[in-house]
């Protein structure tokens, strides 16, 4: 999520455009770094350095969130979808098991299992 956030923030313009949300104002690019870039960079650093098992499961949750929204959005928006749709669906889910099951791998908090 840091990753992604970042990338957000740095070229906020190409990231926008990857989603298919082409940033074509200055006001537009600015949402784009605050929304992709700072939100995603903001939650993915404070999990990635404070090994907070809270942090972790947020992560997790945010990206299941986008995923569901993603199906949801099949019935509602019937959006035209192609690889790149299906991809980001598959990095959502893979993504959020993946930090949900380390909040609960290690839930004391400081990175380690409990004695």
């Amino acid at each position: 999520m840091l990753a992604s956030g970042l990338a957000g923030v740095v070229m906020p313009t190409r990231v926008a455009e990857a989603l298919d949300l082409p940033a074509r104002t200055p006001r537009a690019v600015a949402e784009a770094r605050a929304g992709l870039g700072g939100t995603y960079a903001a939650l993915g650093g404070w999990a990635l350095l404070s090994r907070d098992p809270t942090a972790q499961a947020a992560v997790g949750v945010v990206w299941l969130g986008a995923a569901a929204a993603r199906l949801a959005s099949l019935v509602i928006d019937r959006p035209k979808t192609d690889a790149a749709f299906w991809g980001y669906l598959g990095v959502e889910l893979g993504l959020g098991a993946a930090a949900l099951s380390n909040a609960h791998r290690f839930p004391t908090g400081d990175g380690h299992a409990p004695a």
